[in-house]
């Protein structure tokens, strides 16, 4: 299993809709991980952020059905409670505590932002992975022209 921990990031919604944009491009279902208002936010900027590439994702909610055809063709899941992956292997984690089922997918992508109470979050996340067997721990500090 591989995690990969992009930190110091300066826009995290940004980051996260650049990931999306190449997971999608390389066809790769992602399962975004976050609080509501987070992923909220992340919604609306994937349907605003290039309006000629929009990249299909579903936002799900707690309680509120999908019909399981849209689930099966769209490859972006926004969900505030991660389940075992069930197709996809990438879950994209943008909550301050570790996604549930984590260690269920292949690969784990954290994005921290240079924001105190996030970077203190993402410290947690990394000793917590540093912990556990098996775990290629990657380290992508955030480039200078970000």
């Amino acid at each position: 299993m591989k995690v990969e921990f992009h930190s110091g990031v300066v826009d995290k919604l940004g980051s996260a809709c650049g990931f999306l944009r190449q997971a999608g491009e390389a066809g790769a279902a992602v399962t975004v991980c976050g609080d509501g208002a987070t992923l909220d936010r992340l919604d609306l900027a994937l349907w605003c952020a290039e309006p000629l590439s929009f990249l299909p994702h579903v936002r799900l909610r707690p309680g509120r059905p999908i019909a399981q055809s849209l689930l099966v063709r769209t490859p972006i899941r926004l969900v505030e409670r991660a389940e075992p992956p069930t197709r996809g292997a990438v879950l994209l984690n943008l909550g301050p505590e570790l996604a549930e089922h984590w260690d269920g997918y292949e690969r784990v992508v954290e994005i921290v932002s240079n924001e105190a109470d996030d970077a203190a979050a993402g410290r947690r996340r990394w000793r917590h992975y540093v912990q556990r067997a098996g775990i290629e721990l990657v380290h992508k500090p955030r480039q200078a022209a970000q």
